[in-house]
This record gives C-alpha cells, structure tokens and sequence, in this order.
C-alpha cells in the first residue's frame, strides 16, 4: 500500500475514531488521573510537565489530522457542488471553479448574486405571492414534513 493510501485509510480510522464519545472519556480520564496523581507527585514541575508536553503533542498531530479530513471534505464537496451546477440547464457554469478566483473576483459574483437576488425579492413582492419559506403551516400543532 502506497504511504499516502497508508496514511489516508489512517487519517479516516483517527479522525472517526477522535470524534467518538468513548475518545472524549478517554482524555478526561487521563486528566482526571493526571490531575489526582498530583499530591502523589507533590506538584512537581515535572508532572505539570507531563500534562503541558502531552497535551502540546495530542494537539500538535491533531491540527494535521484535522486539516487533512477538512481537506479531503471539502474536495468532495466541491465536487458535489460542480456536478450539481453542470447538470442544471439554467446553472451558470462559471461557478464550477469558483474557489480558484481571487478576492475581487468573488466579491464581484457575490454582488452580481446579491443584484440578483434583490430583484427576485421584488418581484415575489409584487406579484403577493409570499415564498413557500415564508408560509406557515396554519395548523396547529409540530411542524409538518
């Protein structure tokens, strides 16, 4: 198995495995152990040194992992997003590659978007017929699906 394979099938098992409940009682077990072993040790600069560099470590690796599942993520969602936009008709295609366009040019979108959604708010305002959003169920009672 290539390393990047080995270290994406690694990435996947940690990130899962960190975001787990049984992960979070792990680390406030070994705090809650570190913290009462303290009278044991006297409060020695050596065992504050124990928290301070594992912690330091833990969270050291975890910034890599995190951004490697951010990464990978995101990807898929951008790939997600561009399929979505060249298979509707009335999509502009210009977004597939959105996120490789500088500042100005987003803002720029972003007003054209802005333009057009203001005008879309007036002419739903003119015609009194309020979006499907804006209704509410009339019944009383937990909102309907």
């Amino acid at each position: 198995m290539r390393a990047k394979a080995l270290f994406n099938v690694i990435a996947k098992k940690a990130s899962h495995a960190a975001g787990t409940p049984w992960s979070f009682c792990l680390a406030l077990g070994v705090v809650l152990l570190w913290a009462l072993s303290g009278p044991l040790f006297g409060f020695s600069d050596t065992w504050q040194l124990v928290i301070n560099t594992s912690t330091t470590i833990v969270t050291f690796l975890m910034v890599f992992l995190i951004q490697h599942t951010q990464n990978e993520d995101t990807a898929a969602l951008h790939l997600k997003m561009d399929e979505l936009i060249r298979a509707t008709r009335q999509a502009d295609n210009i977004l597939l590659d959105m996120e490789e366009l500088d500042e100005d040019e987003l803002e720029l979108l972003r007003k054209q978007y802005e333009a057009l959604a203001e005008k879309a708010r007036g002419s739903q305002e003119k015609r009194r017929d309020p979006s499907p959003l804006r209704q509410r169920d009339p019944r009383p009672g937990p909102p309907r699906r």
